[in-house]
């Protein structure tokens, strides 16, 4: 596949070619996937860079409203927004609903704005292993803001953080048990946490969990990458569009903080380390599942793991010495457990 007119879509910001390109990097075929890598290779030297925001929290708590407000504001700003939209995919069929697009009817209509809903697949923390490439051409293609909403199905969560420059929790009043609703990994990397649906008979839970969350704040040890004052909470109300302008205010802030002082591009020196190595574990475990003597090799040995012939450990410990002595049958049938 020849990628070279692709590119110059993406680059003169052509939203159908966007769209190609996105479906292109998120597909499994191995011919897909060497266009995708020759597709990003020609994009990286733009040398173009957006705002990446990861948006995270549970289900039903307003991330869909939030996004299509806060986006319409920023795009009321002259900014150019593209939201990447993960869904949960189902373990048992892999679909997925996708219906990001209509749960965020007005931004989808508005010509500064991209979105784009991804299955998650069998991804953990929700986002879907392309969504990194998928934020990578949103930047090529010369969008200031990119917001990853991901799944919001617990710790696993903190992924996203991998591939941001600011990562938002969002978080609904009363939720019950407030400081036990989210794991103390997920608030570890949260560097803006916004209670949403501070509006009506909800307004004042809304200030009294923003206060517990900020005094839990106060207690975490503090991190070189943050100015003072920060991570901080704070109330918002993505119904009636209150809080927003200071949130977006305090997000820039930070932003720019860590650009200033040197943290902005040594995370992304990071992040492209990270996901060099997952590339490489990945890769990895796609040889040992796409050769057919390595499937069923693969298969034999699950078999006596399951069996509990032998243990998981001592079993992994095996394939991959096959890895590297393909032709010893010594190491094909795994000795039973003691």
């Amino acid at each position: 596949m020849d990628t070279t007119d692709l590119a110059q879509g993406v680059a003169a910001g052509d939203r159908r070619a966007l769209a190609r390109a996105i479906t292109l990097v998120e597909s499994g075929r191995p011919d897909h996937r060497q266009a995708a890598r020759a597709l990003l290779e020609q994009l990286a030297g733009l040398g173009r860079q957006s705002l990446r925001i990861g948006l995270s929290g549970t289900p039903g708590v307003g991330k869909s409203t939030f996004i299509e407000t806060f986006g319409q504001m920023l795009t009321g700003q002259g900014l150019r927004v593209a939201v990447l939209a993960v869904d949960p995919s189902s373990t048992r069929s892999g679909g997925s609903i996708l219906g990001d697009k209509t749960r965020m009817e007005r931004l989808s209509r508005d010509p500064r704005a991209f979105i784009r809903p991804s299955p998650s697949q069998t991804e953990l923390g929700g986002v879907a292993r392309r969504t990194r490439e998928a934020v990578a051409l949103c930047e090529a293609a010369g969008f200031d803001i990119v917001l990853i909403e991901t799944v919001g199905v617990g710790q696993s969560e903190t992924l996203v953080a991998e591939m941001c420059d600011l990562f938002v929790l969002l978080l609904a009043p009363a939720g019950g048990d407030e400081l036990q609703g989210v794991k103390r990994g997920i608030m570890e990397i949260a560097d803006i946490i916004l209670v949403n649906k501070a509006d009506g008979e909800l307004k004042a839970a809304a200030q009294r969990t923003c206060a517990d969350y900020a005094g839990a704040l106060r207690l975490l040890r503090k991190r070189p990458q943050d100015p003072e004052g920060y991570p901080l909470a704070m109330t918002v109300s993505a119904l009636d569009a209150l809080g927003l302008q200071e949130a977006w205010r305090r997000m820039q802030a930070l932003a720019d903080w860590r650009r200033d002082h040197g943290f902005w591009a040594a995370r992304r020196s990071e992040q492209a380390r990270h996901w060099f190595e997952e590339e490489v574990r990945q890769g990895l475990l796609q040889r040992l599942t796409a050769d057919p003597v390595q499937r069923a090799r693969m298969a034999r040995i699950g078999a006596s793991v399951a069996e509990g012939r032998t243990t998981p450990g001592a079993a992994a410990a095996r394939v991959l010495a096959l890895l590297d002595n393909p032709g010893d049958e010594s190491l094909d049938a795994p000795a039973d457990c003691p």
